[in-house]
């Protein structure tokens, strides 16, 4: 007996028969990278009498939520996704306790869910949160705990010997990408730290881009999931990493963002903003197997110590980090790169004097005020979170290197 969630099964399934059969019903595309396939496009809802037709099986399906204060929730899309899977005389069972930045005990309560449903596969429904608690429900369902026994920075990928059912993501934001990533970050039982789970067939099978899912998002959540996707592409083209491909869909994901976040921002039922919005998150996300740095190393315990949304930490601290890198001693290449970015923002008229200065005018044109104490981090807060900020393993790819001296010295200047 299989286990999927509504859609992603549907996909799945359309996925072992050919691209033909979504052109003749007039339903979105199939793109592909590597062993990534995604669906795009609006009312893929009709594609359920195509399954209906092409198998009959007992699908049994847990279905990963979004915590249900969030849009998606309101919208009852769950339900419709049910309700179309029930139809096909499948089993569906809900989980929707994760919190906003997921924990270890979500992942072990959707475990015990899987388990006790004697479930197949799990589809991941909402944003970055229900994506990332899904990977670690993955890995608890099959292999024992705790999870810090999976932490990347450990080498515990070594430790995932066991299959691990088949995940599908429905993003229902437009900034983590984690419906293309093989990780996921948790915040462990351990350590309290956000924890890098990765192994490479925690990839999902199958991601649906479906844009009218992201049109009831609030603006101030439209804006933070997408400059998460900015940090992201961002950080992975500064990166040192020689990765050529992952460089030229960094820097088309950063324009992407340049030019349909805003639009996005302001005119919420703007499909194609919403369409190319969820790509450039799935670019970045795609993007960053190249590399992330330090502002991703701020931002993990910017969220797990002060509670802040992770597009927003980013994008607070981003413009200092920036300038940091811009005020070291930095080779040829690197000056290159920088005046690379730079140069996407001279084309869309967003560019100031320094690549600092235009990050930071870019983010506060969608009203987010500069800060952290604005946003509840205390400045007997700044010498922990330098501490976590440099045993967080992103700024090993930063484009220089930095100290806990320089995190606390970026920390100090963010706070005001």
């Amino acid at each position: 007996m299989l286990t999927f969630l509504p859609l992603l099964v549907i996909l799945l399934m359309l996925l072992g028969s050919s691209i033909k059969i979504l052109n003749e019903y007039e339903r979105g595309v199939i793109f592909r990278l590597g062993s990534y396939a995604g669906v795009r496009g609006p009312g893929l809802i009709i594609l359920i009498p195509i399954v209906e037709k092409m198998v009959k099986v007992d699908l049994r399906v847990v279905t990963m939520d979004i915590p249900s204060q969030d849009i998606i929730t309101k919208d009852n899309v769950t339900l419709k996704v049910e309700d179309h899977i029930k139809e096909l005389e499948m089993h569906v069972h809900t989980f929707d306790d994760v919190s906003p930045n997921p924990v270890e005990d979500d992942c072990i309560q959707g475990a015990k869910v899987f388990k006790e449903n004697n479930c197949d596969a799990i589809i991941a429904l909402g944003g970055g949160s229900p994506m990332d608690a899904a990977k670690g429900i993955m890995v608890l369902s099959t292999h024992e705990g705790p999870l810090s026994k999976y932490d990347d920075a450990m080498g515990g990928d070594r430790f995932i010997t066991k299959k691990l059912p088949d995940l599908f993501a429905i993003p229902t934001t437009a900034g983590t990408g984690s419906e293309v990533g093989r990780s996921g970050v948790i915040i462990v039982n351990d350590t309290k730290n956000k924890t890098i789970i990765f192994h490479p067939t925690m990839l999902p099978k199958i991601a649906i881009l479906e844009p009218t899912l992201t049109t009831k998002l609030p603006a101030a959540i439209t804006a933070a999931t997408g400059l998460d996707a900015f940090t992201h592409a961002l950080e992975a083209y500064l990166a040192p990493t020689f990765h050529p491909m992952a460089d030229g869909i960094a820097l088309e994901a950063i324009k992407l963002v340049l030019e349909n976040l805003m639009t996005a921002f302001k005119d919420p039922e703007n499909i194609k903003a919403r369409e190319r919005m969820l790509l450039a998150a799935s670019m970045g996300a795609t993007a960053f197997q190249k590399g992330l740095g330090m502002i991703h190393s701020i931002a993990h315990p910017l969220s797990s110590e002060c509670g802040l949304h992770h597009g927003l930490a980013n994008a607070l601290v981003l413009p200092k980090c920036i300038e940091l890198i811009e005020n070291s001693s930095l080779s040829q290449a690197q000056k290159e790169r920088l005046e690379t970015i730079q140069n996407i923002f001279h084309k869309y008229e967003l560019k100031h004097s320094t690549l600092a200065k235009s990050c930071e005018s870019y983010i506060e044109s969608f009203n987010i005020q500069f800060g952290l104490k604005n946003h509840g981090v205390k400045e007997s807060q700044i010498d922990l979170l330098a501490q976590k900020a440099f045993l967080d393993v992103c700024h090993r790819t930063n484009m220089i290197n930095v100290t806990e001296e320089n995190f606390k010295d970026v920390i100090s200047k963010a706070m005001s």
